[in-house]
């Protein structure tokens, strides 16, 4: 694909997300979310493969149900209430129907199950995309949305956590291990939605944070399997011992940055009288940990057999930019010293 066209639909994609969050019209809104999800596509199916093209066409019927089904329950509260102010949204009827179409479209569970088929069909760099960027909008969206019922969200919030961690334990690959990193991760947002929308946003915030240098770990050692994840120290013998901290960090362990939004969260959730729900909270916290362990056990305490001429290609110059990975590898790792700040921007 050409750089211009790759810019262009970069572009779209950037434009549709900040429609939506500029947005108090429902319409409006509509819009941005289907500017954002037709310059993806484009993004996805580039390579020709067969599989890109199944992951895409799958991403396509998703969205599309996704969005038709909040046109439609953006005109069916127009037609209760007479308003279609995204903040003037009181019936419990269409306010319950937007929930579920958001959750389908961020890969909430019970609705999550395209999400590790599509990642696992799509190059490291459009999964990175996916897993961050697409989820800003329909966040933006779930955080202005009044609502009257809180069950909703808990039981999608406790269902993503767990599915999360168990769909994840079996998995070799390493995009569906993600997937369901993503599915969890998004469970502990939807959890505090109601209560807090600031632990959510920093909860979201820390998630991009900690799950963007693991994508450019992986695109750097041109891994896709738990296997191939032997063969890393290889190629770069540093960023081996980084990347453990890093999934260590995702997996929600202190001293690390992915400490903080757990800890502000189930701190939060018991302030609430919500102890059972942070407690399965925690525990389904554990799921998660370990697959994140074996993947650090599968980077570190591993070495596949290598002949001679693989051996020195840590001495060769790197042929990728490495300046976004060790940004994001030092806040994935180190941010956790700042969160009396964070906590001071939470505050009420």
């Amino acid at each position: 694909m050409s750089p211009y066209i790759t810019a262009t639909f970069l572009l779209a994609l950037g434009l549709g997300t900040t429609i939506t969050f500029a947005s108090s019209h429902w319409l409006l809104a509509w819009m941005g979310l289907e500017i954002n999800t037709l310059a993806i596509i484009p993004l996805m199916a580039q390579h020709h493969h067969p599989r890109a093209v199944e992951a895409t066409t799958k991403y396509f019927l998703v969205q599309a149900t996704a969005a038709a089904t909040i046109l439609f329950a953006s005109i069916t509260n127009a037609w209760i209430t007479g308003q279609w102010d995204l903040q003037q949204m009181t019936h419990p009827f269409p306010i319950t129907i937007i929930i579920l179409a958001l959750a389908l479209k961020i890969g909430l569970a019970p609705l999550h199950t395209w999400l590790p088929e599509v990642l696992q069909g799509l190059n490291l760099t459009t999964g990175l995309i996916l897993s961050t960027w697409q989820k800003l909008a329909p966040f933006s969206l779930m955080l202005q949305i009044n609502l009257n019922n809180s069950s909703i969200l808990i039981i999608l919030g406790l269902l993503s956590t767990l599915i999360g961690g168990w769909g994840g334990i079996s998995q070799t690959q390493l995009r569906k291990i993600l997937a369901y990193s993503s599915i969890a991760h998004l469970g502990w947002m939807v959890l505090i939605l109601q209560y807090s929308s600031e632990l959510t946003f920093l909860a979201l915030a820390t998630y991009l944070i900690t799950t963007t240098p693991l994508f450019l770990v992986f695109k750097i050692n041109q891994a896709t399997t738990i296997n191939l994840l032997a063969t890393s120290w290889t190629k770069a013998p540093a960023l081996t011992a980084l990347t453990p901290l890093i999934l260590l960090s995702l997996g929600g362990l202190p001293p690390l940055t992915g400490f903080l939004p757990k800890w502000m969260i189930l701190t939060e959730l018991t302030k609430q009288d919500l102890g059972p729900i942070a407690t399965i909270a925690a525990l389904s916290a554990l799921l998660s940990l370990f697959f994140y362990l074996r993947l650090s056990y599968a980077l570190s305490l591993t070495a596949s057999p290598n002949n001679s001429s693989a051996l020195p290609l840590w001495r060769l110059s790197p042929t990728q930019s490495t300046l976004l990975l060790a940004i994001s590898c030092t806040m994935a790792i180190s941010l956790l010293p700042l969160s009396p700040a964070a906590i001071a921007l939470t505050a009420p």
